[in-house]
């Protein structure tokens, strides 16, 4: 289990504890968090549960493949350095503390 906060465009933070094996893209929506839309389910193919993860994170993420890099090419919102989809970050005891950024829009 992971404690996750997803900070919302407008400054509020929802904190919540995912277990694994769910993604933070799963852990968004079994929570209710709005600011995640995952149109495809989680493919990694639409770019709608694209989040930044906040600069100050020390928590090691897994490695972004190319799909993911192509993918983020074409989200609402502008593409950045700490920019990820939520749907390819794997929940693990590891990413306990991780804080996301939501975008002002996803689609």
């Amino acid at each position: 289990m992971a404690k996750i906060t997803y900070l919302h465009p407008n400054g509020t933070a929802t904190v919540v504890d995912v277990q694994a094996p769910n993604t933070v893209m799963r852990g968004a929506k079994l929570n209710n968090i709005d600011g995640i839309e995952a149109q495809c389910g989680g493919s990694a193919q639409c770019g709608t549960c694209h989040v930044y993860v906040d600069e100050q994170s020390t928590v090691p993420l897994p490695s972004m493949d190319s799909v993911e890099d192509d993918v983020l090419y074409g989200t609402a919102c502008p593409r950045r350095e700490n920019s990820r989809l939520s749907c390819q970050l794997p929940v693990t005891e590891e990413l306990d503390g991780l804080v996301v950024h939501l975008p002002e829009a996803q689609s």
